[in-house]
């Protein structure tokens, strides 16, 4: 499946989405989570997803194509403030619009680097997603930059966190550099990826 990722469109209007059918995961994350380097590893890439030394350089929906009717959503990165005031209201009216109408949204990847997880930004995110019914699954980048110990505790204090505040959310460590997690990442996207849509009036 993640082998035959492929790049299908940058999508800068919400007129120019793809038919919303099919199933499709979202990645969201600050600008420097790490974010496209999570996705070049998840989808067996070397530069599918653009990653760049400077923040804030996905400004659009980035759909690529896993499987028949199943795709991955890269979504533009949040809490960058080097871009204007209205950029940033346009990328934001894009990202919640897509989230919150999109019907082939099966769950939201969201990722936080391991060393700063659970940011004010990171927080609005989960609860806004949870209070809508949506699947939410946090990686905890840059793993490789803490000790065992650390990762450990890091994990334990994000799954405690996300258990007491977030209904429908879950947490994994993740490094793109060893790829640690990358077997549980793939489980979880490829679970979503074949969940059935909701019967209308459930």
């Amino acid at each position: 499946m993640f082998e035959e990722a492929t790049f299908l469109r940058a999508v800068h209007n919400l007129n120019d989405l793809p038919p919303d059918t099919g199933s499709e995961i979202a990645f969201a994350g600050r600008s420097n989570a790490g974010k496209s380097s999570a996705l070049n590893v998840i989808l067996n890439r070397k530069s599918l997803a653009r990653v760049s030394k400077t923040p804030g350089r996905t400004r659009s929906l980035n759909f690529f194509k896993v499987t028949a009717g199943g795709f991955i959503v890269d979504l533009p990165g949040y809490g960058y403030a080097s871009v204007s005031k209205k950029e940033r209201l346009d990328w934001g009216t894009l990202i919640s619009t897509y989230i919150q109408h999109r019907s082939a949204l099966r769950g939201l990847v969201v990722v936080m680097d391991a060393r700063h997880p659970l940011g004010k930004l990171d927080r609005s995110l989960l609860g806004w997603v949870s209070g809508m019914g949506i699947p939410a699954h946090v990686l905890l980048t840059k793993s490789d930059k803490l000790s065992r110990a650390e990762s450990i505790a890091t994990l334990n204090h994000c799954r405690a966190a996300i258990a007491r505040s977030y209904p429908g959310c879950s947490a994994q460590l993740f490094s793109s550099a060893d790829k640690t997690g990358l077997r549980e990442a793939r489980g979880v996207i490829s679970a979503w990826l074949n969940k059935k849509p909701p019967v209308k009036g459930e």
